[in-house]
């Protein structure tokens, strides 16, 4: 970006500064934003990227006192108290208040864009060491995992600790109440559902806590030759189409708050309650988080009795389109798989299988939070793309 300033000026009594681009666009900044944002040594700690000016100091109905274009590249305010402040062009441009340049500026940092799909679902597959040691493999990895909500990485070795080596390629993993990694297979006296031969049905993990993990790693170790099938669907697809198909349903699952339960031991003995909405939805009621488990759905239901049935009516519902032959997707993992998928929107499930006197089945599982995917994906891409 390399667009420099035609014309700078001062507007409405000094409470905006409008700027005027070589190619003929505008962007207006409001003056309260640039004395806030100030990036003088002064105002702003540029080791460590963070504001330094003190709120309270801050005059939010301030106006320049003066505005000028030294050169193309850059403008020069004084405000009234004489402090004085300086603009890169390409920083303000970044920055451009427009509904465009705000939308360009949210797709750069949190890649917002969906790919919705059902039982027709491509999954994408990776080599493992591919994304351990290439960078462009690694950023095309999590650039996917973000807009397709699941990724296959194969060739891994079948045996414990792969996932680690994962947690330190994008930073670090998640602890919870289970440990920094986890072992699926058949248990005497399971201390969770997932921890049997039984079918699990389509959940997300975690709506316990009240920040559930957002990535999910599950590693074939040992696959047993009958049952043990992985099902996964995509949750937002289905809650767009139950919106369309039940606008009611989807408003009682977007506000009824559920109660969420999990007793037990395994890394250190817990007692996990939370109150989570089955799908949690943004200021534009878009559903941007699904937490539903229905193993650890609590007893407890905190609402009053005459609306439990729509509720009920309203979850069968979803159940009924997540476990739609169209919404679905089957596959079995093999040993040395590592399934990646978006606990927030991915809901996943198993078939059952035959139950022995030896482990014919085992993965092991580990999270991840999504700041700290999202946080290696920026700099893997920065890396990759030389952009800044």
């Amino acid at each position: 970006m390399n667009l420099g300033i035609q014309k700078v000026e001062a507007l409405d009594a000094g409470h905006f500064v409008r700027v005027e681009w070589e190619d003929g666009s505008e962007s207006r900044y409001p003056c309260v934003w640039l004395r806030d944002n100030c990036q003088c040594p002064h105002c702003f700690l540029r080791s460590a990227r963070a504001r330094k000016l003190v709120f309270e100091d801050l005059d939010v109905n301030i106006v320049v006192k003066e505005v000028s274009l030294p050169d193309r590249k850059k403008i020069s305010i004084t405000w009234p108290d004489e402090h004085a402040s300086e603009y890169e062009a390409e920083w303000l441009k970044k920055r451009c208040f427009s509904e465009e340049a705000r939308a360009e500026m949210r797709e750069y940092l949190f890649l917002p864009e969906c790919q919705y799909w059902g039982s027709d679902l491509q999954l994408p597959e990776i080599p493992f060491e591919e994304i351990i040691y290439n960078d462009e493999s690694a950023c095309k990895w999590l650039c996917t995992l973000k807009k397709v909500g699941i990724v296959l990485l194969t060739g891994a070795a079948p045996k414990q600790g792969e996932l680690i080596k994962l947690g330190h390629r994008i930073g670090f993993l998640r602890l919870t109440f289970y440990g920094p990694t986890w072992q699926v297979q058949d248990k005497a006296d399971a201390n969770n559902v997932a921890y049997t031969t039984g079918k699990l049905c389509f959940h997300t993990d975690y709506p316990v806590l009240q920040h559930p993990p957002g990535v999910q790693f599950l590693h074939c170790i040992k696959q047993t030759a009958a049952g043990g099938e992985s099902e996964v669907v995509d949750g937002f697809h289905v809650a767009n189409k139950l919106k369309k198909q039940n606008p009611q349903a989807y408003q009682i699952l977007s506000s009824t708050a559920v109660d969420y339960t999990d007793i037990g031991a395994d890394y250190c003995d817990f007692a996990v309650q939370c109150k989570q909405r089955i799908i949690d939805v943004d200021s534009r009621g878009q559903a941007v988080r699904i937490n539903y488990n229905n193993a650890t759905r609590d007893t407890v239901f905190d609402i009053p009795a005459e609306e439990v049935r729509p509720f009920y009516a309203a979850l069968k519902e979803f159940d009924n389109l997540l476990n739609s032959a169209e919404h679905k997707f089957t596959y079995k993992l093999r040993p040395g798989d590592i399934v990646t998928f978006d606990n927030w929107r991915v809901l996943h499930g198993r078939q059952s299988y035959p139950s022995g006197s030896e482990v014919t089945r085992h993965l092991e599982g580990a999270y991840a939070d999504w700041d700290v995917v999202m946080s290696r994906l920026r700099l893997l891409r920065k890396s990759v793309l030389n952009r800044d």
